[in-house]
């Protein structure tokens, strides 16, 4: 036996795998199925275990709340008896300063059955999720839509921050400084700035004061979307009327924050509009009708 073999033979022996050193598992993303249906949740259970996820279940509202304690990477909010428990879970998600960020799959009642346990009419007009799909549904199919919203997640946003103010302007970098999936590349002070901004740096998301000097917010907005629709607008204003936000919408906006709700509704709204999802609800209805 030659000298060469008996060192391959060696490290064989101490890896495992012939001349291969061990293989290391990326940590699995865990998931917390929240359904009182216990055949549904099972289905679940054993689709996304055999994609490797880590699964967490529950049936209880209370028992949910707790569980949160595990951190998911994404949640599955299916339906809960009786009706109005499903929406309560979703405020205390959404109200939540440590949990509302992670991404949310919604999963309503099936036709005839959301006033049993699932969302009523004027529960449903009020659920912003980042998926909304109704049963009957085949749990293999929500796979590709959790890791599209696990991609999502670990994607850094690349944002422009545009108005006329130094000091709105430094706010805004502020608290998205503290997001560890966003970054603010560049900053602009009025509409013309912001065209030139956005050809420069390709930006995902283009934060816009509608009245500026030079070029208006609006007309920015028209030309971002026609020319550069890679990069999603996001008005951010003071003026909340609604004709304001039927502008915005007709310039092409993906979405529409009054300033005095942006310190609760930014960092969701950046993260909807990257998507390519209109923010928020009232604003998606507009583009609907």
């Amino acid at each position: 036996m030659t000298e060469k073999t008996v060192k391959r033979r060696k490290k064989s022996a101490r890896t495992g795998v012939t001349g291969k050193k061990p293989v290391t598992r990326k940590k699995k993303e865990k998931i917390l199925i929240i359904d009182d249906e216990p055949a549904f949740v099972e289905s679940c259970r054993r689709t996304m275990e055999a994609k490797a996820y880590r699964v967490f279940t529950t049936s209880d509202r209370e028992h949910a709340m707790e569980m949160m304690e595990t951190e998911p990477d994404v949640i599955i909010l299916g339906t809960l008896a009786p009706a109005g428990q499903t929406f309560a879970m979703y405020k205390w998600l959404e109200q939540h300063p440590r949990y509302k960020d992670i991404p949310l799959l919604v999963i309503d009642a099936r036709q005839g059955e959301q006033n049993i346990r699932g969302l009523r009419t004027f529960e449903n007009i009020q659920v912003d999720g980042d998926e909304y799909l109704s049963k009957p549904i085949e749990p293999v199919s929500l796979v590709p839509r959790i890791q599209s919203l696990l991609d999502a997640k670990t994607k850094t946003i690349k944002i422009l921050v545009v108005d006329d103010h130094t000091m709105i302007r430094t706010g805004i970098s502020a608290v998205i400084a503290l997001q560890k999936d966003m970054e603010v590349i560049s900053e602009a002070v009025n509409g013309q700035d912001a065209v030139d901004k956005v050809m420069r740096f390709s930006p995902h998301v283009a934060l816009v004061d509608i009245f500026m000097p030079v070029m208006s917010g609006i007309e920015a907005t028209k030309l971002i979307s026609e020319k550069y629709p890679g990069t999603k607008v996001l008005i951010l204003t003071q003026y909340d009327e609604e004709e304001n936000m039927i502008v915005a919408k007709q310039s092409g906006a993906f979405g529409f924050i009054p300033k005095k709700a942006a310190s609760s509704d930014l960092i969701r709204g950046i993260r909807y509009v990257s998507q390519g999802k209109y923010f928020p609800s009232e604003f998606a209805e507009l583009v609907v009708n």
